[in-house]
C-alpha cells in the first residue's frame, strides 16, 4: 500500500506494533471513560438515600407467600417426574415393547382364567 509517497508493508514489525499500540490505547481510553461514568452513577445514588425501597410487613408476607408457592410447585414437579419415570419403567418390557399388562400364554393370567 502506498501512502504519502512511502511504501507501507502491512506485515512489517513496525506496522504491527503500531496497530497493537492503537488497539491497546483505545481499550484503555474506553475503560477510563466507562469507569468514570460508573463512579458518577454511584455518587448520585449516595446523594438520595430517601429513594431506597424498604419493604413493609405486607411486602414481606407477600414475598414469603410467593416463595412458598414456588417451593410447592417445585416439589409437585419433582413428584410428577418420579411418577412418570415409574410409569415408563412399568410399561417397558425386556424385549423393547411397551404394554401395561403383558399376556403370556400359559402364564399367571392364563392359569387364573382356567
Amino acid at each position: 500500500m502506498k501512502l504519502w509517497n512511502h511504501n507501507i508493508c502491512l506485515t512489517s514489525t513496525t506496522t504491527i506494533v503500531f496497530a497493537i499500540a492503537i488497539l491497546c490505547s483505545t481499550i484503555v481510553l474506553a475503560n477510563v471513560f466507562y469507569t468514570s461514568e460508573e463512579v458518577k452513577e454511584i455518587s448520585t445514588a449516595d446523594e438520595h438515600p430517601e429513594e431506597l425501597w424498604i419493604p413493609t410487613e405486607e411486602d414481606i408476607a407477600f414475598q414469603d407467600t410467593m416463595y412458598a408457592i414456588i417451593q410447592n410447585t417445585q416439589n409437585d414437579i419433582t413428584d410428577i417426574k418420579e411418577d412418570i419415570v415409574f410409569i415408563l419403567d412399568r410399561l417397558e418390557n425386556e424385549d423393547g415393547t411397551y404394554d401395561s399388562v403383558r399376556y403370556v400364554k400359559g402364564g399367571k393370567i392364563d392359569k387364573e382364567r382356567n
